[in-house]
């Protein structure tokens, strides 16, 4: 048991969070010695580590201090009706400060209200779902995923990433409540980066969101087409414009940046009046470009896919239309994928995706054969999508039974699907 010296003053400081400047460890001989300057003199821990290791060790040893003067309060009273009130810390820490210097508050006669230990959810209290969430997204003000993060949360407070694994570490820090990403396009297909994050990081799918892209073509103000000599933006937005460009006479240089917005910030702050950039409308709005063509997209059925990430899954539901992502895979390599498959065929469950990516842990399988030598197997993680929620029977019984055939399983998760229209331009999102 834990033992605390009788405090020398019947005040404590209202406040219980621990402060390095406050308290300071001490060690001898394996016992940790742990000194507090709100009236103790010192509480012994005994260790079988260093001193004060870890976060949860201050905080644990900052509520036995601060708890033990509230438990002392009434033997501190008697010694004030004692006539002892100079009985008081003369010195805090090393400096000569009176307790009265501390800003000291009486203690309540209520013992029920007991000191507690800082949480996680004192540093980063969650709001509630959908109001006055952080959103992170990959790119700048005006990326198109700002315009997804707004759709997915509307009265959300959008925070631009430069990176996705930014985004991704972001929301298992605190820092960002949620985070919105692209995993697939209509025309550039999916985005084997964010693939591959899924399932590196442990963060949950908790949404998904499908957002029209309207690409127009920007410039500064007063610069024609026939001036320009460049255009730059991301590589799917040039693959996606690339036969509208043509068309528009443009003889000019392809060049690929990280995104669209980022490329229209970049002309804007360089002020490069040879260079057109592929991006969004809000991005002209923000960076101060013109619009030189509208709706550049070689199709215009454009659309690209975003998931929302979190770090709690959801609970499944069965009153609206939902979908579930997984990801498997086998030690003896793809054969059984048509066992995998044939487990939704025979349950009437819809698959919406199936993608492959590299076994990054075990890339290549090697089997040897004394008759026919050694063959050489690429090894992959699965990826699918099927239209059923976790919550109804047929879908838990699929995924049983697929994990008879797995040597790896893992639901990314089971989350609503974007049912909202978007047949037309003039109904559909127009900014990144």
């Amino acid at each position: 048991m834990h033992t605390l010296a009788s405090p020398s003053s019947t005040y404590y400081l209202n406040r219980i969070r621990p402060s390095l400047n406050r308290f300071g460890p001490t060690q001898t001989r394996g016992v940790v010695t742990v000194k507090c300057g709100y009236g103790f003199d010192y509480a012994n821990f005994t260790q079988g580590y260093g001193v004060g290791s870890s976060r949860a060790d201050w905080q644990s040893s900052c509520a036995i201090l601060a708890s033990k003067v509230i438990s002392q309060q009434d033997n501190g009273h008697n010694n004030s009706g004692n006539g002892n009130e100079n009985n008081h810390v003369s010195a805090v820490n090393g400096h000569n400060a009176s307790v009265t210097d501390l800003q000291l508050v009486p203690v309540s006669n209520n013992k029920s209200i007991q000191p507690k230990p800082l949480t996680i959810t004192d540093l980063s209290p969650a709001p509630m779902h959908g109001s006055q969430l952080r959103v992170a997204y990959q790119g700048v003000p005006g990326a198109y995923s700002e315009a997804a993060a707004g759709k997915a949360y509307p009265n959300s407070e959008a925070m631009p990433c430069d990176q996705f694994e930014v985004a991704f570490q972001s929301v298992e820090l605190w820092i960002a409540d949620r985070a919105v990403l692209p995993v697939e396009n209509s025309l550039g297909g999916s985005i084997h980066r964010n693939y591959d994050l899924l399932l590196r990081h442990k963060l949950h799918i908790v949404g998904e969101v499908q957002l029209p892209v309207h690409h127009c073509l920007l410039a500064l103000p007063g610069i024609r087409k026939e001036y320009l000599t460049r255009v730059i933006s991301h590589p799917q937005a040039l693959a996606q414009c690339e036969n509208t460009l043509t068309k528009l006479g443009l003889n000019v240089a392809r060049e690929a940046v990280d995104d669209t917005a980022g490329a229209a910030e970049y002309i804007a702050t360089n002020n490069l009046r040879d260079t057109a950039a592929i991006a969004s409308a809000r991005a002209a709005e923000l960076y101060g470009l013109n619009i030189l063509a509208d709706e550049i997209q070689d199709d215009p059925n454009n659309v690209t896919r975003f998931v929302m990430l979190a770090r709690e899954p959801i609970i499944p539901r069965t009153d609206r239309p939902f979908k579930t992502s997984i990801v498997f895979a086998h030690d003896k390599g793809t054969s059984v994928l048509f066992k995998v498959l044939s487990a939704f065929a025979f349950r009437n469950i819809s698959l919406t995706k199936i993608e492959s990516r590299p076994h990054r842990s075990r890339p290549i399988r090697v089997v040897d054969d004394e008759s026919e030598g050694t063959a050489k197997h690429f090894e992959y993680m699965f990826y699918i999508d099927f239209e059923a929620s976790m919550a109804e029977v047929r879908a838990q019984n699929a995924l049983a039974e697929v994990q008879e055939f797995t040597s790896f399983l893992r639901v990314l998760g089971s989350y609503p699907m974007d049912m909202t229209p978007w047949n037309s331009p003039s109904t559909s999102h127009r900014g990144d």
